[in-house]
């Protein structure tokens, strides 16, 4: 225990501090990514309500179906943490499987936000269809591709645990996917709150 730990320092750069670069670096990150979504987040409020024509959020949400997706989305986020436990011990089947289910709850839930984006155009929302719509779309649009981004960033690390490319040494690596993945679901129910439950 004492040689692996020994071998998993020797491995990665560690601050002044005693953390781990590259986890305080990636910590560095979310906090641009807190102010980034801060900033869409704060200009939807501020304009919430002013949409001088429809349809308005009452006329397009559909809440029963957003809640099913945030359900979904939330439960990925305990399926990463037992994939990272399935690679810290060394469970090859455990860490594979976790992550596939992350991989398929990511994409159930970009194929909710698809459905309804192309809702709403039906409905004659658009981005360009007023101040409600634009907010809204880049919002929800931005959390989208970030969801997108992690989906792809679990792919690669399911592929790297098929190839044996993802012994406990190499846990940092999922720990390090699994905070962007916990984050976008914290910043989901940040929106799903204010934006769909928040008359």
């Amino acid at each position: 225990m004492a040689e692996a730990a020994a071998v998993a320092h020797d491995d990665h750069h560690y601050t002044s501090t005693g953390l781990n670069s590259w986890k305080v670096g990636f910590w560095t990150f979310i906090g641009s990514e807190c102010l980034f979504f801060g900033t869409l987040l704060s200009t939807y409020m501020v304009y919430k309500g002013a949409a001088l024509q429809g349809p308005y959020p009452g006329d397009v949400f559909d809440i029963p179906l957003t809640t099913i997706s945030t359900f979904v989305l939330l439960m990925s986020s305990l399926a990463m943490v037992l994939a990272l436990d399935g690679v810290q011990r060394g469970n090859k089947r455990l860490a594979l499987f976790w992550l596939g289910v992350v991989i398929v709850f990511g994409s159930i839930f970009l194929g909710f936000q698809y459905y309804e984006f192309t809702h709403f155009v039906h409905e004659g929302l658009t981005l360009q269809q007023s101040v409600f719509g634009s907010t809204f779309f880049v919002l929800t649009g931005f959390h989208g591709a970030h969801v997108t981004v992690g989906v792809i960033w679990m792919i690669s690390l399911f592929v790297m645990g098929l190839r044996d490319k993802l012994p406990p040494e190499k846990a940092l690596s999922v720990e390090i996917a699994g905070l962007y993945w916990h984050f976008v679901d914290i910043v989901w129910i940040v929106i799903f709150v204010l934006v769909y439950l928040i008359p």
